[in-house]
C-alpha cells in the first residue's frame, strides 16, 4: 500500500512526506515543481513531475505504485495573488481535485486528505473558530478550498470515498535545515528577507481591537500539521471514524508584534519593526479550537514560538543571502 502526496516537493508537502517515511509507510510524490523544489525530496522516494490536472499521469501512478490513498496538498495557494488571478485559481483547486478524484474513483483509490484552509472561513465574528463556525470565504482561493471539501462530500455519497479535511492557518518554522518556506507572501519569509538585505520589516496596522493593537493568527508548526496529515491516513487506512474536517488551531493565537518580537530574539539582530497600514479585510483576530484533531489526531502544539521562529531561520540561513 503506497499514499501519493501531490505537491510533496513543497514546503508542507516534503514536511508530510518525511512524516509518512517516519512511520514507516510507502509514499510516492507528484509535483509540477511550480513552486515546489527538487531537493526538498528525499532521494529514497520515488517522485513523478507533473500535474494533477494529467488524469492519465495519475491513473499512471496509481497503477505503478499500488496507491491506496492520496494526501492532496498541491494547489495555488496564494489568497490575495488569487483575487487578480481567479481563474487560474479555480483551475488549479477546483479542476485539478475533479480530475485528481476522478482518476481515484476509476483506479478504486478510496482515501484521500484534503489540505484545507482556514480561509474557508472568511472573517468570523467569533473569538474562537470552531468546525462549525459558517464558511463565507473572500477570496477565490477560499472558495475553491471550500469547494474541493463539497467535491469530497459529493464522493463519498457517489463513490463511498474516506475522507478528511485539515483546516489550518499560518505554517511557519522547518523540521529539516534543507526545507523552508519560499512563498513571498507569507510572514516569516517576507520579515526574514527584509532582514537579510538589511531592511527594517513592517507591520499592517497597531490600531486593531487586541492585546497590542496588531492582528492575531494561529501559527503553527509545519511538522506538527504533517504529523496531523500522517495521522489522519492512518486512521483511514484502519477504517476508524473520522470526522470531515478538522481545525489545526493553537486555541490561542500569537500577535504580529510577537512575532516580531521572537524574530529579534531569536537572531540576535535588534529592530523595530515600521508601522504600515492596515490591510483591507485584515479581521483583528482569527484562531481556531483544535479539540476535535487532538481526540482523533493526536494534534497539539509541540514548539514554542522562539523554537518556530529559530527553525525557521536555520533554514533560511542554509541558503546563500542571496
Amino acid at each position: 500500500m503506497t499514499w501519493l502526496v501531490t505537491g510533496g516537493a513543497g514546503y508542507i508537502g516534503a514536511h508530510v512526506v518525511r512524516e509518512f517515511l517516519a512511520a514507516d509507510m510507502h509514499v510516492t510524490v507528484l509535483d509540477d515543481l511550480s513552486t515546489g523544489q527538487l531537493g526538498f525530496i528525499p532521494g529514497r522516494v520515488s517522485f513523478t513531475r507533473g500535474t494533477i490536472l494529467d488524469g492519465a499521469l495519475l491513473e499512471r501512478i496509481f497503477d505503478e505504485h499500488d496507491v491506496t490513498g492520496v494526501v492532496h496538498v498541491a494547489g495555488f495557494k496564494y489568497a490575495g495573488v488569487s483575487v487578480q488571478r481567479p481563474l487560474h485559481t479555480y483551475e488549479q483547486n477546483v479542476d485539478g481535485t475533479t480530475v485528481l478524484l476522478a482518476a481515484m474513483q476509476d483506479r478504486g483509490v478510496g482515501k484521500m486528505v484534503f489540505s484545507s484552509s482556514a480561509a474557508v472561513y472568511g472573517t468570523p465574528d467569533v473569538d474562537l473558530v470552531t468546525e462549525d463556525t459558517p464558511k463565507a470565504p473572500q477570496s477565490p482561493y477560499g472558495e475553491s478550498k471550500l469547494i474541493g471539501e463539497w467535491l469530497l462530500r459529493d464522493q463519498e455519497i457517489a463513490a463511498g470515498l474516506k475522507h478528511t479535511s485539515l483546516r489550518y492557518f499560518n505554517v511557519v518554522g522547518s523540521g529539516y535545515p534543507e526545507i523552508r518556506d519560499t512563498s513571498p507572501h507569507n510572514l516569516f519569509p517576507l520579515v526574514f528577507e527584509a532582514l537579510v538585505e538589511g531592511r527594517t520589516p513592517h507591520i499592517n496596522g497597531d490600531d486593531y481591537l487586541t492585546p497590542d493593537g496588531t492582528n492575531v493568527r494561529d501559527y503553527v508548526h509545519v511538522s506538527d500539521i504533517a504529523r496531523a496529515h500522517v495521522a489522519a491516513a492512518k486512521r483511514l487506512d484502519a477504517g476508524e471514524p473520522i470526522e470531515p474536517a478538522y481545525n489545526l488551531g493553537s486555541g490561542e493565537g500569537v500577535s504580529v508584534a510577537e512575532i516580531m518580537a521572537a524574530v529579534a530574539r531569536v537572531t540576535g539582530i535588534p529592530f523595530e519593526p515600521e508601522i504600515a497600514s492596515r490591510r483591507p479585510g485584515d479581521p483583528p483576530r482569527i484562531v481556531a479550537n483544535g479539540d476535535l484533531a487532538a481526540r482523533d489526531l493526536d494534534w497539539q502544539m509541540r514548539h514554542t514560538l522562539d523554537e518556530m521562529v529559530a527553525s525557521a531561520w536555520a533554514a533560511r540561513a542554509a541558503v546563500s543571502p542571496s
